[in-house]
């Protein structure tokens, strides 16, 4: 369902990446630390559904001066953050003082200031989310109303009226006056992603597993099955995070079927220290039956994943990634966000992703595979 992606990618963070304690990867009930884990994981499925609230608790400092504390190098907001259903119903519902095109890219895109002067990114019918990624709630907006008495004319100029339906084009690589994005009548469905601070400037990298989008040509890593091997002898892919980051996004994109991740981002001047940056993901739920094996390269090549995300993913099997998802994204103002097919798609796919490291440990033994999150990494 293309329609909906980017809150789909918050609610998948809020399920796989919230967690910070290490479960059991043998699962043993038997354990004191293991029940204790359960718990905890318990508690985090109680906590999944972030109802949008209006109450701030605190009254000294706006949502959005809240927001920008939260960002540090390695995520953009906090596993504890009761603050958060107050920061999304303000960027579900604060008024629009002033629209204007998007920054470039090739998906079409506004640039909203809210009341208060955060900056947001509305994207007409695409939805996405992630600790590593910037907050993001669906919206519907009033294009006659609240856009075009504060637009540009930069952006104005690309307005159109298709039958009864307010439309408009925008800027961007692919942004045809032929193509608009049309509202039903005046209200557009969308989603609002939150600025993130311009004290943490971005850097753009081109990613290692990138395809080349260029008909008959192959990439180095889908014909070179030792290419893992080459990137570990790169930076910032030879010491510190960055690989594991990589896996991690991987996995994601493997499962909400993300097949177009060519760049990413990550705070500039981090010499590979900080995360990966997930900022573009409008690529993500189309087929529900295609199952496009290639995201999973890096896996499966370097056959190396985080312990932490290894046991988070078997605890969503069995149904309880289905049941997480529903969860997370069930008072989103656009709720339904995914249909029964890509809740069932997802569900498969985490099979998959569980199958795959189950061949490479049974290739090079769990010792090899699971690296611990805080040892001193080395991946030459």
């Amino acid at each position: 369902m293309k329609l909906k992606q980017r809150v789909v990618l918050l609610a998948i963070l809020l399920v796989i990446f919230i967690f910070t304690k290490v479960f059991l990867i043998d699962n043993l009930d038997t354990s004191a630390a293991n029940r204790e884990d359960q718990r905890a994981f318990h508690r985090m499925m109680a906590g999944l559904r972030v109802e949008l609230v209006p109450k701030l608790d605190h009254t000294l400092q706006s949502p959005w001066e809240i927001a920008a504390q939260w960002v540090v190098p390695r995520e953009v907001y906090p596993e504890e953050t009761p603050e958060l259903g107050a920061i999304m119903h303000a960027m579900a519902t604060k008024k629009i003082i002033k629209a204007d095109v998007g920054y470039k890219g090739t998906q079409l895109k506004a640039l909203l200031i809210l009341e208060g002067g955060q900056k947001v990114v509305f994207k007409p019918k695409r939805i996405l989310g992630f600790r590593r990624a910037p907050l993001v709630v669906g919206r519907f907006v009033n294009l006659r109303t609240e856009i075009k008495p504060v637009a540009t004319e930069q952006l104005l100029s690309t307005f159109l009226t298709v039958g009864n339906n307010t439309c408009f084009y925008g800027k961007c690589y692919y942004c045809r006056e032929t193509e608009p994005a049309c509202a039903d009548g005046d209200t557009m469905e969308g989603s609002v992603t939150l600025w993130l601070p311009d004290v943490w400037p971005l850097q753009k990298h081109r990613h290692p597993w990138g395809r080349t989008y260029r008909e008959g040509k192959l990439a180095r890593w889908e014909y070179d099955e030792s290419y893992c091997d080459a990137v570990k002898k790169t930076s910032p892919y030879d010491s510190g995070p960055r690989l594991l980051d990589i896996i991690d996004t991987a996995v994601f994109d493997y499962l909400i079927g993300n097949a177009d991740r060519h760049h990413y981002e990550s705070f500039q001047d981090d010499e590979g220290a900080s995360m990966l940056i997930l900022l573009d993901n409008a690529k993500s739920f189309g087929n529900p039956s295609l199952d496009e094996r290639s995201i999973l390269a890096p896996l499966y090549q370097c056959c190396i994943i985080r312990v932490s995300t290894w046991n988070r993913l078997n605890y969503l099997k069995n149904g309880v990634l289905k049941s997480a998802l529903k969860s997370a994204m069930a008072h989103d103002p656009i709720a339904p966000v995914l249909s029964e097919p890509h809740l069932d798609a997802a569900e498969q796919r985490l099979l998959s992703v569980l199958a795959t490291v189950k061949q490479c440990t049974d290739q090079f033994g769990a010792d090899t595979v699971l690296v611990e999150d805080r040892m001193p990494l080395s991946h030459l």
